[in-house]
């Protein structure tokens, strides 16, 4: 799949239903030798911003996921392993934070306080005219895209 096909993938399938995390995911996870239901249940939680509670965007978290399967260090003791994941999950969060304003679910939608219901929005036309969340998908999934690009250079 081109790169730019990821992009426009990780906006599709968060217009057929599925949450902002699992979009982003999905679009990268064969790289990663994952199956998109895989990777479909991996990044469910982190939808509405982890859970529904309206804190870090799930495309961010998205994101992050990814940049864990990149970077993420598999031995407990590995600090400089980890500190090169953390550097990296910083990095994309300040990118993510200079093109959508914000890493906060809550701030993102313009919600004063959180719904308080782990019910999800029926997605109707109304729900996606009065989000912003698939141009922050493609935001989220063109960053990663732009990581690996300047990763291969």
């Amino acid at each position: 799949m081109e790169e730019k096909d990821r992009v426009a993938r990780a906006v599709e399938l968060f217009k057929s239903g599925y949450n902002c995390s699992q979009s982003v995911v999905a679009a990268y996870a064969d790289l990663y030798g994952f199956t998109e239901e895989q990777a479909l249940r991996m990044s469910a939680s982190f939808g509405g911003g982890i859970g529904r509670m309206r804190m870090t965007c799930g495309a961010a978290c998205g994101v992050f996921l990814l940049a864990g399967l990149e970077t993420g260090a598999v031995d407990g003791k590995d600090r400089e392993g980890k500190a090169a994941n953390y550097a990296l999950v910083q990095q994309l969060a300040e990118e993510f934070r200079k093109r959508n304003g914000s890493v906060i679910c809550a701030e993102l939608l313009g919600l004063k306080k959180p719904e308080g219901s782990a019910i999800p929005e029926a997605r109707t036309e109304q729900y996606y005219a009065k989000r912003p969340c698939p141009k922050i998908i493609e935001e989220a999934a063109t960053i990663w895209k732009e990581y690996l690009e300047k990763k291969q250079k």
